[in-house]
């Protein structure tokens, strides 16, 4: 089950509320790192098994992102749109801190093509899709964060190609095809939203819908662990093919990583964001749109290095991910006061 959003205020106990978290956080790891490593073992090892996993990819997520949107109080959620400081901390870290290390890492590591215009493009676009639910189980402000998911749709489309002229100092210009973007806002987030709220606003009016509704939160762990296992099995044969040629760039993932946890973390402790707003940022400072571009990439780049390497970037940060779901909680601990300004 999902790790539990904290309540704030004098009358609850702070080590039952710390005690259950980092039990449930240990529930999720080992469901996640199980399907995640699973998925690789069987990816790798048996035969056919990626061409059926890749069209069960986008089932999964959807599926996914639908129970994770029925988890979300959209009344506080709706609380974003007005939420400008969270609004501009989260715009300044994925547009203006994010691409400043990327130019960073790129001029540090020989990062040659195909591989090049894969890296940027993967590293430069937020992620809109699986970081809500990595966002909910560390206990962030995924209400919050789910509501941005358009603007930072919207920001990526417009921003990519000028941000890929900046960091590059206008040496890679790249004409986007952006169908695959779109059509993965519409998968993503406004089939499973919209279905999210038609059965809570369904659940309203039927009261005895309530406790099955309630009861699928305990397939929250469950899917993502299916998740995890098909995504990394569906990519497994493409990084053993080009593994050769990844070992740089696994590097430069991981690099990525590391930094934007710590520049998310300064960043928001600044800017005094609170707990779970923190947590939020954090998490979309440092995930990318990784399956979303993959198509974008093979239309630029064609397959071999060029997809690969978007797959190894997938696969470093899930593992990430399944880090900081257990870490965030304690680099940003809860505070006893109301998030809601």
């Amino acid at each position: 089950m999902p790790t539990p959003r904290p309540e704030f205020g004098p009358d609850k106990s702070s080590s039952q509320m710390n005690s259950d978290a980092v039990r449930s956080s240990s529930v999720q790891t080992f469901w996640w790192f199980g399907g995640a490593v699973l998925g690789i073992i069987l990816g790798a090892g048996v035969t056919g098994l990626a061409p059926l996993a890749e069209p069960a990819l986008t089932p999964c997520l959807i599926a996914l992102l639908f129970l994770t949107f029925l988890e979300i109080p959209f009344d506080a959620g709706l609380q974003a749109v007005r939420d400008l400081r969270f609004l501009t901390v989260t715009a300044v870290l994925n547009f203006i801190v994010v691409p400043l290390v990327v130019a960073g890492l790129i001029a540090v590591f020989d990062i040659a093509d195909p591989l090049l215009p894969a890296v940027l493009i993967v590293l430069l676009c937020p992620c809109i899709d699986y970081v809500i639910a990595f966002t909910r189980a560390a206990g962030g402000a995924a209400d919050r964060l789910l509501m941005l998911t358009p603007v930072l749709m919207i920001a990526q489309l417009l921003l990519l190609p000028v941000m890929l002229w900046a960091v590059t100092g206008g040496r890679l210009i790249v004409d986007l095809p952006f169908r695959p973007l779109v059509g993965a806002l519409l998968l993503f987030i406004i089939i499973p939203l919209t279905a999210a709220v038609v059965v809570r606003l369904f659940a309203r009016r039927t009261p005895r819908l309530e406790r099955p509704l309630a009861a699928t939160t305990r397939l929250m762990d469950p899917v993502m662990a299916l998740t995890l296992l098909v995504i990394t099995a569906s990519v497994a044969p493409l990084i053993a093919g080009s593994a050769g040629q990844l070992v740089t760039v696994a590097i430069v993932f991981t690099v990525f990583a590391i930094i934007m946890t710590g520049s998310g973390w300064f960043v928001t402790r600044v800017a005094r964001l609170g707990s779970r707003r923190s947590r939020a940022v954090i998490l979309s400072g440092v995930t990318c749109n990784s399956l979303v571009m993959l198509p974008i990439v093979r239309a630029i780049t064609g397959e071999g290095a060029g997809p690969a390497g978007v797959v190894t970037q997938t696969l470093i940060e899930l593992l990430v991910l399944i880090i900081l779901v257990r870490v965030l909680p304690r680099l940003v601990p809860d505070i006893a006061v109301s998030e809601n300004r």
